[in-house]
């Protein structure tokens, strides 16, 4: 479903570390907004819920709910570090417009909710 490259792995892990809580998970989604109309959503849950989807990746375990999932299906998270600083990116191949700024999309089946920049 999801990737987790290791360096996304890895700064997660720092992440979490950070929280000092036990037991966390990596919950990823997608929500309707954003210049294009969805946006990602990715923070720490220490609840599971039934209609989750969960598997493991480099040690972490990932949740996802059953509504992003099929938006989600084949996306790679990264982390990319640069001269001004460092953050995650996502590639889904089910995006087929994103904004300018690149943190909103919409897929073929899916506009979500467009809001003004």
């Amino acid at each position: 479903m999801v990737t987790i490259t290791e360096s996304a792995a890895s700064q997660i892990k720092e992440m979490m570390a950070a929280e000092e809580e036990e037991n966390l998970y990596l919950r990823v989604g997608v929500q309707g907004g954003g210049c294009s109309g969805l946006s990602y959503g990715m923070g720490f849950d220490s609840e599971k819920k039934d209609n989750d989807t969960s598997f493991d990746q480099h040690g972490i375990g990932v949740i996802v709910d059953p509504d992003s999932a099929k938006i989600l299906q084949g996306v790679t998270i990264d982390y990319k570090q640069n001269m001004m600083g460092g953050g995650f990116t996502i590639d889904n191949p089910n995006a087929i417009a994103s904004c300018g700024c690149g943190s909103s999309f919409k897929t073929a089946t899916n506009a979500g909710t467009p809001e003004e920049c």
